[in-house]
């Protein structure tokens, strides 16, 4: 199996989209123009191939998006910093496969350079315990409890304390001006990273 994890191209949302829609209730449906809002958003928004074929995606925030998701805004109103994971989602012929904390793992690797919270939800209700059990494995506590305005599902919001931030913060971004380091495994993984140079100092202002 070959496997690939890069970022989302601009004429991949359309696979991205059907992806999204076809993956269940666990998953909001999205129409194009809401893709397109969250891809504009997005601080990193990466996709999984295997053998060549589109696998599965991950959308992911920074606490300064405009972005209208209620569970978003809810880690808005009470964290200064953080990441926040929108959905990930896995194409059936592709799951059980690992191919979940092969994102996690590279979504962590993103955020803990940046950022001292990783956040996200899962619904309860239904309940959804194989995300509720991946998550508790993976170092996520709950942290609040929500009704979705406009759905009506209650949620979990979860959060995960990224210890590795604070090495980076004062090494690297403490002071005025300061960024990471200049390579490529720590450099923005977004199609906004061009416009966004300095995005890494601002995280250490809001942490």
């Amino acid at each position: 199996m070959a496997l690939s994890i890069r970022d989302v191209q601009p004429h991949e949302l359309d696979s991205v989209l059907a992806l999204n829609n076809a993956a269940g209730s666990t998953i909001l449906p999205l129409d194009s123009a809401a893709l397109h809002a969250l891809y504009e958003q997005a601080s990193y928004f990466r996709l999984a191939e295997v053998d060549g074929h589109v696998a599965g995606f991950l959308p992911a925030l920074r606490e300064d998006a405009d972005y209208g998701s209620p569970n978003f805004l809810w880690f808005r109103e009470r964290y200064p910093a953080f990441v926040y994971i929108d959905r990930i989602v896995i194409a059936k012929p592709y799951r059980g496969l690992g191919l979940g904390r092969v994102f996690y793992a590279d979504v962590t690797s993103y955020a803990e350079t940046r950022v001292p919270l990783l956040a996200c939800e899962v619904f309860l209700e239904p309940r959804d315990d194989i995300s509720v059990l991946f998550h508790g494995t993976y170092g996520f506590q709950e942290v609040g409890q929500q009704t979705m305005l406009g759905v009506g599902r209650r949620v979990s919001l979860l959060a995960k304390t990224l210890c590795s931030f604070p090495f980076v913060r004062d090494t690297y971004l403490h002071e005025p001006g300061g960024r990471l380091p200049d390579l490529p495994w720590l450099a923005e993984r977004s199609r906004t990273s061009a416009l966004t140079p300095t995005r890494g100092a601002r995280a250490a202002g809001g942490a």
